[in-house]
C-alpha cells in the first residue's frame, strides 16, 4: 500500500480532479500523411498551411519545460514528413522533455535509426495494425506493412530496444494477438496495444471492424494474462467491468491529466475527440498552452465532480467509470450513459436504437485526407533520397504535399 492509500486518497481520485500540469499530452505536429488510413483518428493526409511555425512549436516546448510535463506524445499524420521534425526532437529532449512519436516508419532508416538509438529520451513507436501483410496492408495501405517491419528491423540493428509496435485492435487482427506479440519480441520491442475509436475516418468503419463482443472478452483475458508485459495507454478501461481492473490508471483522463494540441495549436480535451464540443482553446492566443490548461472552462467541468448518469447503479462503474467518452460521442451515445462496448451489453442497446441514417450522429470537425485518395487504398512502397539542396528550407510554407522536396523512385 502507497503513503497516499494510506492517507485515505488513491492517486486515481487526486488525478479525477486535474493536475496543475498534464502527465503528458499529444501533439499533432502535421496532418500531412503518406499513408490513407481507413481507421485515422484525426482523418490525416493532407498538410493545413496554417499548422504552427518551427518558433511557435519551440515556445509550445518552452512553456511544457517551464510546466515539468513529463513527456509529449508526438504524432499526426506522419510527423517524421513535417521538415523541423528533428530539429524540434532534439529541442524537446535538450529542454527537458521526453519525446515519444507515433510513425509508421517511412522515414526510419538506418542512419536515423543510429541517431534515435543515442538519445535516452526518446521513444518510438512504430504503427502496424496487422501481424501480416494481408491484413495489415488493407487497413492501411499497399506497402505499409513492409515499411513498418524494416523500420523496427533498423531500430533494432541500431541497438534500441524496448520501442514500441504499436496495434489498434479490430475484428481482423484480435486473432493475431499472440503473433503481434512474437513480432515485437522479435526486434526487441514492447507491444503497445490500443482500443479502435469512431474517431476521424475511424468514425465511418467502427461498425465494422471494432471488435466483437466474444473479441473483447477474448482481449480482455489475454490483457491479464500478460500484465505488465504489455502496455495499453489505458485504451481498455472500460474492459475491467469483466472484474479484475487492468495495469493503469482505468479512468478518462481528458482535460484531467492529458489533452490534444493539434497542428493548427487548437486544445482538445482528448485526442480522440477532435471536435468543437471538447476545444479548450488555442495556443496562440495570449497565457499559450498553460492558460489553456489552466483556465479552460471546459476543462474545469471536467475535474468537477461527475455523475454516473444511466450507469450510476451499475455494480461495475466504480471499475469501468462509464467507458470512454470519445466513444460515445462519436457513435451518437449520450455522454452520461454506457460505453458503446460496454461488456455488460448496455451500449449494445443503445446502438441497435440508432436510425439507420446515422442522422444527428456528431461528425468530425475536419478532415484532412488527400483529395483523391480511396479511403482504404495507400500509396505504393517509396524509396526516398537526400535532395542536392536539403541545407536550404526543403518546401515552402504553404506547401500541403506532405512529400514534398523528395525525389521519389
Amino acid at each position: 500500500m502507497t503513503e497516499t492509500e494510506t492517507a485515505g486518497t488513491r492517486l486515481v481520485d487526486l488525478f479525477e480532479h486535474g493536475l496543475d500540469a498534464p502527465i503528458c499530452l499529444t501533439w499533432e505536429l502535421t496532418y500531412a500523411c503518406n499513408l490513407a488510413c481507413a481507421h485515422c483518428l484525426s482523418s490525416s493526409g493532407r498538410r493545413d498551411p496554417r499548422e504552427l511555425s518551427t518558433a511557435e512549436a519551440r515556445a509550445v516546448i518552452d512553456e511544457l519545460e517551464a510546466m515539468q510535463v513529463f513527456y509529449v506524445n508526438i504524432g499526426g499524420g506522419e510527423p517524421t514528413v513535417r521538415p523541423d521534425f528533428w530539429e524540434l526532437l532534439d529541442y524537446a529532449t535538450a529542454h527537458h522533455v521526453g519525446v515519444k512519436f507515433s510513425t509508421n516508419g517511412v522515414r526510419i532508416t538506418p542512419e536515423i535509426a543510429r541517431r534515435l538509438a543515442a538519445n535516452d529520451y526518446v521513444d518510438v513507436q512504430i504503427s502496424l495494425d496487422g501481424a501480416t501483410a494481408e491484413v495489415n496492408d488493407a487497413l492501411r495501405g499497399p506497402g505499409s506493412y513492409d515499411t513498418a517491419v524494416r523500420a523496427m528491423r533498423n531500430l533494432a540493428d541500431a541497438g534500441m530496444r524496448n520501442f514500441k509496435l504499436s496495434v489498434v485492435c479490430t475484428r481482423h487482427n484480435i486473432p493475431q494477438i499472440d503473433a503481434f506479440k512474437t513480432l515485437a519480441d522479435t526486434y526487441g520491442a514492447r507491444l503497445r496495444l490500443t482500443r479502435l475509436r469512431p474517431s476521424g475516418r475511424g468514425a465511418d468503419v467502427w461498425d465494422e471492424l471494432h471488435p466483437t463482443r466474444e473479441q473483447q472478452r477474448e482481449l480482455y483475458d489475454w490483457l491479464v494474462a500478460h500484465g505488465e508485459t504489455v502496455l495499453t495507454g489505458d485504451s481498455f478501461f472500460h474492459l475491467s467491468a469483466y472484474g479484475e481492473a487492468l495495469p493503469g490508471l482505468n479512468l478518462c483522463g481528458a482535460g484531467r491529466v492529458v489533452c490534444l494540441i493539434d497542428p493548427v495549436g487548437d486544445v482538445y480535451a482528448c485526442p480522440f475527440a477532435i471536435h468543437e464540443e471538447f476545444l479548450a482553446g488555442n495556443v496562440r492566443r495570449p497565457g499559450g498552452f498553460g492558460g489553456v490548461w489552466r483556465e479552460s472552462g471546459l476543462f474545469r467541468r471536467l475535474r468537477g465532480p461527475q455523475s454516473g448518469g444511466a450507469c450510476a447503479s451499475c455494480a461495475f462503474y466504480d471499475t469501468c467509470k462509464g467507458g470512454c467518452m470519445a466513444a460515445k460521442f462519436f457513435t451518437g451515445l449520450p455522454l452520461d450513459g454506457p460505453d458503446p462496448e460496454c461488456v455488460q451489453g448496455h451500449g449494445e442497446e443503445l446502438l441497435a436504437g440508432r436510425p439507420e441514417s446515422r442522422t444527428g450522429i456528431p461528425r468530425p470537425s475536419a478532415d484532412h485526407s488527400h483529395r483523391t485518395a480511396p479511403a482504404r487504398v495507400g500509396p505504393v512502397p517509396l524509396t526516398l533520397t537526400r535532395r542536392p539542396d536539403a541545407d536550404r528550407p526543403p518546401v515552402s510554407a504553404c506547401a500541403e504535399d506532405p512529400l514534398a522536396g523528395l525525389r521519389i523512385h
